[in-house]
């Protein structure tokens, strides 16, 4: 290898742990505004006058215009490029924040929160696609750190929302501050990401199109892991209250003490994953998370439970972001595979916590998460839906691509 290959390569390298980095201050900006807003619901609902059943119902329309606008970001992708996709989506996720806080009825609210949530879920793909693409191209494990830092947006966001609240501020002045801030950071670090681009000869994604097969099977996988982080977060604190007595506090701690367990273990994932492979780091972890299942369905006290919640925190935290991985490289179309994981993910999310009320309104909420032990489970059989080329294999292939392209 002469000097000059010698120093294209270093530069490449550069590049890519550049654009490594860039991705990964995406999805924190991304956290961030989930963090702002889901930290202020409680004073987007008196300023709109509606009541729970009211604000339920609003609740599900960024779910709802979510799934409706990810099957479109791949075309989007396709037609401006990974970058400019990331920046225009990223700017329009971060601005949709305003309008959320000066809704002042429900209709209204409705409606923001659909804007909301085809922002989010478009740039969502995007930015899952781009880690992809990203992990492939540097030969080792990534995504897993990347939805940690998704997870450490969140928590700094419901940071501020939280001092915000506490200091009496109107949100939307709080809002429109972190509106200005995460737009310019998005900004910035969205135009060092990786400029991917679908080669001369591919045919550009239909406008709309419904997932692939694969998506399907891989985002079946995706719906058990989010289905239990969904009820865990949701109603934790509720079962250590009601079916434990555990102490208000107590209860507070077992939420906070799993969503600190998933963000630890999602930016500790990637050795793990790269140490064992996907499918048997998924499988281990359906056994931790049944393990972690049983823990709370059979605690005699509280401490116990809480083992039990970070077991299961621990087990599912690695799962959603193999799975984005998995979808990725599962065809030629990255963009359409990805937003289907994502679409079954968010409907997992969205239904979550209301069946598990639902289960335990007609038993109890041992039975609910008897439920929740099962599905994890359920993870340790379907884990090979998740088998991928190594990415020796898809790493050859992107530096050819990329040789071709500048060619």
């Amino acid at each position: 290898m002469d000097a000059t290959s010698a120093g294209a390569g270093a530069e490449r390298r550069s590049r890519l742990i550049r654009a490594r980095y860039a991705v990964a201050a995406v999805f924190c900006v991304h956290g961030a505004v989930t963090g702002n807003f889901a930290s202020r619901i409680p004073w987007i609902q008196d300023h709109a006058s509606v009541g729970a059943g009211g604000l339920g119902i609003a609740l599900a329309f960024p779910a709802i215009g979510a799934s409706v606008a990810m099957t479109m970001a791949g075309s989007i992708q396709h037609r401006l490029g990974g970058r400019r996709a990331m920046r225009g989506l990223l700017v329009l996720w971060t601005l949709a924040l305003v309008p959320t806080a000066l809704a002042p009825n429900i209709y209204a609210l409705c409606a923001a929160l659909f804007v909301y949530g085809c922002t989010a879920g478009m740039s969502d793909v995007v930015m899952n696609a781009i880690g992809v693409e990203t992990e492939d191209r540097l030969g080792r494990s990534i995504m897993s750190s990347l939805h940690g830092m998704w997870s450490a947006g969140l928590l700094l966001g419901s940071a501020a929302g939280t001092v915000a609240a506490h200091a009496d501020l109107d949100a939307r002045v709080q809002f429109a501050a972190a509106s200005v801030v995460l737009t310019v950071s998005g900004l910035v670090f969205a135009g060092w990401v990786l400029d991917t681009r679908g080669g001369p000869d591919e045919h550009p994604p239909p406008h709309f199109a419904l997932p692939p097969k694969t998506a399907w099977l891989i985002g079946a996988v995706g719906f058990c892991a989010v289905f239990a982080e969904g009820a865990s977060l949701d109603w934790s604190a509720v079962y250590l209250r009601d079916v434990l007595d555990g102490s208000p506090a107590v209860a507070a701690a077992s939420t906070t003490g799993f969503a600190l367990t998933m963000a630890v273990a999602r930016l500790a994932g990637d050795r793990v994953i790269d140490r064992f492979g996907a499918v048997r780091t998924v499988r281990a972890g359906g056994f931790v998370a049944t393990a972690g299942g049983v823990m709370i369905v059979t605690a005699p006290h509280a401490a116990l439970a809480m083992a039990g919640f970070a077991l299961l925190g621990l087990g599912v935290a690695v799962v959603v972001p193999l799975a984005f991985a998995a979808a990725g490289r599962s065809g030629p179309n990255a963009g359409q595979a990805i937003a289907g994981v994502a679409t079954v993910t968010y409907t997992s999310g969205l239904i979550a916590p209301s069946a598990i009320g639902a289960i335990a309104d007609a038993t109890s909420l041992v039975v609910s998460f008897c439920l929740v032990t099962g599905l994890a489970c359920v993870l340790t059989v379907t884990a090979g839906v998740l088998r991928t080329p190594s990415r020796a294999v898809t790493a050859a292939t992107a530096r050819e691509s990329e040789a071709g392209a500048g060619r």
